[in-house]
């Protein structure tokens, strides 16, 4: 079977606006206007459509809902990885956390939580298996779209493609102060699953050019 990943488009967190509330963030405009490209772009028919709870993916995933209705569509737990307390930093802005953030992966501690309503970074990985194994239990030649976040599809990535390194090797490789993130806006990584195990697919062309 073959799973495509989706990043969700640009949202107002990434446009630098304050957030109170992680799963509320909305898409911007041209986040809207990424996820029409991305259903535009589309040359198969999917088996299955998967969205995270939050709302951004589930605008990024609504014009490819739409264009294939007949689709089933699931919500499964593959939200965003959130590493930092949120009643402490929501609505903050990323200079306000960078010390914070810096530290947080510096010291790159797989099994540390930062409080409630954050998880470490070895949950966010169990997240990721777990989401895999139910890819991997579709029946042969299925193809599955599913609309996540870009830490969370870094991870998974990292799972298929880094699976001899230990969690603390795979968290030092996953952040970099200064460098863009793994995963654009509207970015797709997809997987295949083949004799028993999972392998990266060929990166496939952004919906447009810019995206």
């Amino acid at each position: 079977m073959r799973a495509i990943f989706i990043r969700h488009g640009q949202s107002t967190g990434n446009a630098g606006v304050p957030c109170h509330d992680l799963a509320a963030i909305e898409l911007t405009e041209r986040g809207h206007e990424q996820a029409r490209q991305v259903a535009a772009s589309w040359a198969d028919t999917p088996s299955l459509i998967v969205t995270s709870p939050y709302t951004r993916t589930r605008q990024t995933a609504a014009p490819t809902i739409a264009r294939f209705p007949d689709a089933p569509v699931k919500t499964w737990p593959i939200e965003e990885f959130t590493y930092l307390q949120p009643s402490r930093w929501n609505g903050t802005r990323s200079a306000e956390r960078m010390p914070h953030l810096e530290r947080y992966w510096r010291e790159a501690d797989p099994d540390y939580c930062d409080g409630e309503g954050a998880e470490s970074f070895a949950t966010l990985l169990c997240r990721c298996e777990a989401a895999l194994t139910r890819l991997a239990a579709m029946p042969v030649g299925s193809l599955a779209y599913v609309f996540g976040h870009g830490q969370f599809i870094q991870a998974a990535r990292a799972i298929v493609a880094d699976a001899d390194l230990d969690a603390r090797a795979k968290m030092r490789a996953f952040w970099r102060k200064g460098e863009p993130p793994a995963i654009s806006n509207a970015e797709r990584v997809g997987f295949h699953w083949q004799g028993g195990r999972w392998a990266c697919s060929p990166r496939p062309r952004p919906a447009r050019a810019g995206l």
